[in-house]
């Protein structure tokens, strides 16, 4: 796995995307040799060659994204895969026929976008079934050898089978326990720790992660630090967790870890440059939103009794209260008879129309206000009522932590993990939030908002 935008990206999907880059490109490339009228060096290097390829190769990486061709890599089904292939490619000529009354001269010329299209949209199909097949195992991918039988352990290996697409493969186990391995899936049990020089020997794997039971293990000190001087690599089992799970392991987090470690918490140069950001975004998108606000508060205002907007007290960066807006998508009595609760899947109390603007997150965009006013940020761990918080604090560690930070309108959380109404859910958000403040920067801020996108336009929204 390689590192970008502070997230840990499978090295067969980085080659994917880098290798259908080219192979769009040199298809219309060919398709300029092969059906342009004029002399096609001239057009491809003196005319608008480059900035009509790049524009129709934009528009396929982003059809091709926006139908999880980069997070599922593997082909599933042949004919989904070529109905998919032919959306994104229809997909292209319609955002051509766009281009052409913003600016004529950027538009492909048909014949040329025709031969262009057919060899890309082939090529797509059959290079994504040569790499599922031959490709995906092959590039590196990283082999993990677990030593120990922590649960930590056994939530890595349980990832690790349920994610073949990460790249990551368990080679086994070694525990002095072997009923330990039972509880890690596709990590098969291959001895004990005094056999764990001899099973290295035997499995070469990329990395080492010791995840120790305590009071039940010994720890091979004397055998670890000399497979570490052999050139191994070797991880503690929590840094593994982070790494393909995208989250921090809060099971074995220490209080001195928090303390000491330079990486956890803020640091205060981003945050001065996210409270500007912030800014410059949400006045930009309350300008290009303005429309759709509109139309979203007729709609709550002519579907159901009430006011358009809904108040409701969150808590804040260093847990200090305010009001969050939000265009109100249940009944007016949705609390009388209960209180302050989670909101659950195919929720009776939510509107027909509230049901539709919770898929696409409409509701959630008077909170630019909200973000212009300095209580929240474009991106940030959710902000929760305070009557959970209270109640959350008491019963999950480092709950209180992820105050340390300006809540958002979304965040690391809410593009990973589905809507939860549990305390595991909530625990599982808090290791996602934890994770955002220990790795914040511009670059995961834009990887959030650019994912955040993609759900509003699928329809990926809350409950």
């Amino acid at each position: 796995m390689v590192r970008l935008f502070r997230v840990f990206i499978p090295v067969s999907v980085v080659i994917l995307l880098i290798s259908e880059v080219l192979l769009i490109v040199g298809a219309y490339v060919a398709a300029a040799f092969l059906g342009y009228e004029g002399d096609p060096y001239e057009y491809l290097i003196l005319g608008t060659g480059v900035v009509n390829i790049a524009l129709v190769v934009i528009s396929i990486l982003l059809g091709l994204y926006l139908h999880d061709l980069y997070s599922d890599v593997y082909v599933k089904s042949h004919l989904v895969l070529v109905q998919q292939i032919c959306f994104v490619i229809g997909s292209a000529f319609l955002i051509q026929g766009a281009v052409s009354y913003l600016d004529r001269p950027l538009r492909m010329p048909l014949h040329v976008m025709l031969p262009g299209s057919a060899l890309a949209g082939l090529g797509i199909y059959g290079w994504r079934v040569v790499f599922d097949r031959f490709a995906i195992q092959r590039l590196g991918g990283d082999r993990l050898l677990l030593v120990g039988g922590s649960a930590v352990l056994g939530e890595v290996a349980a990832h690790l089978y349920a994610h073949p697409e990460k790249g990551v493969r368990v080679v086994g186990s070694i525990t002095d326990e072997p009923g330990d391995g039972e509880s890690m899936p596709g990590a098969k049990f291959l001895g004990r720790l005094d056999a764990l020089s001899e099973v290295v020997n035997a499995t070469q794997p990329t990395r080492i992660v010791v995840g120790m039971q305590e009071r039940r293990s010994r720890m091979p000190v004397s055998e670890l630090l000399d497979l570490r001087y052999r050139g191994h690599m070797i991880e503690e089992a929590p840094t593994t967790y982070e790494r393909v799970c995208g989250r921090v392991c809060t099971k074995e987090l220490r209080p001195s870890q928090l303390i000491y470690s330079g990486e956890f918490g803020p640091r205060r140069r981003m945050i001065v440059y996210q409270k500007m950001t912030n800014v410059l975004l949400a006045g930009i998108g309350v300008v290009v939103a303005a429309p759709l606000m509109l139309l979203t508060a007729l709609a709550v205002r002519l579907t159901s009794a009430g006011p358009v907007l809904y108040r409701q007290v969150r808590v804040g960066i260093d847990g200090l209260p305010f009001t969050l807006y939000k265009f109100r998508s249940m009944r007016v009595d949705a609390e009388a008879g209960t209180g302050a609760v989670w909101a659950q899947k195919n929720d009776p109390r939510v509107t027909p129309i509230g049901g539709l603007i919770r898929k696409i997150r409409f509701d959630e965009l008077p909170q630019l206000f909200n973000v212009l006013k300095g209580e929240m940020s474009i991106v940030g761990p959710r902000p929760e009522r305070p009557e959970f918080v209270k109640t959350l604090s008491e019963k999950i560690p480092y709950y209180r932590q992820r105050h340390a930070v300006r809540p958002g309108i979304t965040g690391w959380a809410q593009i990973n993990y589905k809507y939860g109404d549990t305390l595991e859910d909530t625990i599982a958000k808090l290791e996602y939030d934890l994770y955002y403040i220990k790795h914040m920067s511009w670059s995961l801020d834009t990887y959030i908002i650019f994912h955040t996108v993609k759900a509003m336009l699928l329809f990926r929204g809350a409950q």
